[in-house]
């Protein structure tokens, strides 16, 4: 049984309207081992606890920040965030090692479907080198940085489009609990959308 904790810290200003989000977090924020944070609800004024999400930040194992793509980045609070809490002397820095070894990765919903977000599409660039920014300060932070997991299209998904992402949501939250997870060949691939999940085991795991 793991002993991981994993700490969901989720961005949407207008997660009221968002049926896919909302769908998403049904399948995960009640999984053993994981705390779920809705952001905008806790900070509606922008004015975040510094201190309080350091120590939620000390508390885990696993970090995913679940966001819209919003312009190819993040929402404001999410920005905000990440100026503020990730500072520098704790987060980065000389004597800033205080994220250093846990894990991070981005859990997004795009607007746009994979075949614009190519080199030939009207997008120039992928999904992955659109999140160069998030990897490099989790590399910043001495964290290591897992493929992201991307909900395409998502405003024009059907229902059942959007139950299989939610189910693969819940999946990889379990896969990452597992304490046999070869990270360094996982972090190789480029989005958890390429994974089959049936083959995890026996394409991610170390061998005894």
């Amino acid at each position: 049984m793991s002993n991981k904790k994993l700490l969901i810290l989720f961005f949407h200003p207008r997660f009221e309207d968002s049926r896919v989000n909302a769908k998403l977090i049904e399948g995960v924020q009640q999984l053993n081992g994981v705390t779920f944070r809705d952001m905008y609800e806790l900070y509606p004024d922008f004015n975040i606890n510094i201190k309080a999400e350091q120590a939620l930040l000390l508390e885990h194992d696993m970090i995913i920040w679940h966001h819209p793509f919003y312009w190819y980045n993040c929402p404001p609070l999410m920005k905000q965030w990440l100026d503020l809490v990730l500072e520098y002397g704790w987060a980065y820095g000389s004597n800033g090692k205080m994220l250093a070894g846990k894990w991070v990765m981005n859990v997004i919903t795009s607007g746009g479907n994979f075949n614009v977000y190519q080199p030939e599409g009207k997008n120039k660039f992928t999904h992955r080198q659109f999140l160069n920014s998030f990897e490099q300060t989790a590399n910043l932070c001495q964290m290591v940085y897992l493929p992201p997991f991307i909900v395409p299209g998502a405003n024009r998904l059907l229902d059942k489009d959007i139950e299989e992402y939610m189910i693969q949501y819940a999946q990889i939250v379990h896969f990452l609990m597992n304490e046999s997870i070869d990270v360094e060949k996982l972090s190789t691939v480029e989005h958890f959308n390429q994974i089959n999940a049936a083959q995890w085991e026996h394409q991610f795991y170390k061998t005894p």
